[in-house]
């Protein structure tokens, strides 16, 4: 008898949204800082804004961490989502450097938040493996070794094809690139507990709030509201993948593109360290990429794009990404999945991300996968900006480019998920 496969987020199912998350009791009728979104990116910048002494909401038009902060696989590794080479040749080694130094600090900032604020999230450093889909990826990897070391100065190790069988039960690979510096973590408990450090510090979390309209007055903005009128000096959108129209400006400067993840049932200790004897997170050099870990409980974890689409079927989402988990695992041929579920991560055209300002109102999103750590990180950089702690940001120094053929619907995102196929077998 095929059992039941549940599409709630797993880690959700795993980690319910607390019964004493401390939800305020009603809108005010103004405050400081209005945040729309209640992700890594909206909790980081109202906790940042709160120990200030601003007055903030967060406004979630469902549940607290609903989106993506709760769906993602928990994988926080160094780099954004455009190549660093990429990066050097467009702004220069002087930046270059700056953003990889980033994309580290964001990482440590993880570490230092669920310290500081004692959030029991399972959070392990135990690095990830960058793994080489072809002969011809773990060529241009080992360039990449002296790159690193030299433009960077950070230490990633070559693992050979012989050496894989050290680091994953799997023979599909032909090499790979260990990075010590990763880490894990559970997502759901994690975003819940960054919703109870802000509200410790007096940030009013508004659950199931819809925001209808923004208008802007002489020196403020107003909010209209499915829970009535909010008055606020500064509005943030931290709604990355999930941005609608509600600032019509922001629509076209991140583009929605869907993530999906299966679960496995919990695997024998034994199963778990013939799969993964190092503990490390993985993904794959493929452009229609796999990522995969263990969960806390020993599960296995599989996630990939899949057409790029927001809306595959689940079932059949589940379908294909077990296709392709018993291919780089056959041993796991025959363990049921319980979970299959999807998330919206946000990609800009030039795969960085970006903190900025429209019509008055800011914004900090398109971490185009990266979001555990980098939305942390810009979270906590745009509350900054509002406090004046900081002037600048790296991340709102770089133009926002836009496309003139995009500004609602994504119609273009089946052709790309074409021509990366077509890499992907060809490449």
């Amino acid at each position: 008898m095929k059992k039941t496969l549940s599409t709630e987020p797993f880690w959700q199912s795993q980690f319910p949204r607390p019964a004493d998350l401390p939800l305020a009791q009603a809108l005010p009728e103004r405050v400081d800082v209005a945040i729309v979104g209640s992700g890594y990116t909206g909790l980081n910048a109202a906790r940042v804004l709160a120990k200030s002494g601003a007055s903030v909401s967060v406004i979630e038009r469902e549940t607290i961490g609903w989106g993506a902060s709760s769906r993602n696989g928990g994988m926080a590794t160094p780099g954004i989502k455009r190549p660093i080479d990429a990066i050097f040749a467009k702004y220069g080694e002087t930046k270059g450097r700056a953003f990889w130094q980033a994309s580290l600090d964001a990482i440590d900032l993880i570490e230092e938040i669920v310290r500081t604020e004692r959030i029991d999230c399972d959070w392990r450093r135990d690095g990830h493996l960058y793994l080489a889909y072809k002969p011809a990826h773990f060529t241009a990897m080992l360039e990449k070794v002296a790159w690193y070391r030299d433009k960077l100065g950070h230490k990633v190790r070559a693992v050979a094809p012989a050496e894989l069988p050290t680091e994953i039960g799997s023979r599909v690979f032909h090499g790979g690139l260990a990075d010590d510096f990763s880490g894990s973590l559970q997502p759901a408990k994690y975003v819940y507990g960054l919703a109870k450090a802000a509200a410790r510090c007096g940030v009013g979390l508004h659950e199931s709030t819809d925001v209808h309209r923004i208008e802007r007055r002489s020196n403020a903005f107003e909010l209209e509201t499915s829970a009535g009128p909010l008055a606020a000096k500064e509005v943030l959108i931290a709604t990355n993948g999930y941005t609608d129209r509600l600032v019509p400006a922001l629509k076209p400067r991140v583009v929605p593109v869907g993530s999906y993840i299966i679960v496995t049932e919990p695997l024998s200790r034994d199963l778990q360290k013939e799969l993964i004897p190092t503990g490390r997170v993985f993904n794959d050099s493929k452009n229609f990429l796999n990522y995969f870990r263990l969960t806390p409980d020993g599960r296995m974890l599989w996630g990939g794009r899949n057409d790029l689409s927001t809306d595959l079927d689940l079932e059949r989402s589940a379908d294909i990404l077990r296709a392709q988990l018993i291919h780089t695992f056959p041993q796991l041929e025959g363990v049921p999945l319980t979970h299959s579920w999807t998330g919206k991560l946000g990609i800009t055209f030039d795969l960085m991300p970006h903190i900025g300002r429209m019509d008055g109102v800011h914004y900090a999103f398109g971490y185009g996968g990266h979001g555990l750590s980098i939305a942390t990180y810009l979270g906590t950089e745009v509350g900054k900006l509002l406090t004046g702690e900081i002037s600048t940001s790296l991340f709102s120094e770089i133009p926002h480019p836009t496309m003139f053929f995009y500004r609602n619907e994504p119609w273009f995102l089946p052709l790309a998920a074409r021509y990366y196929r077509l890499l992907d077998r060809i490449g």
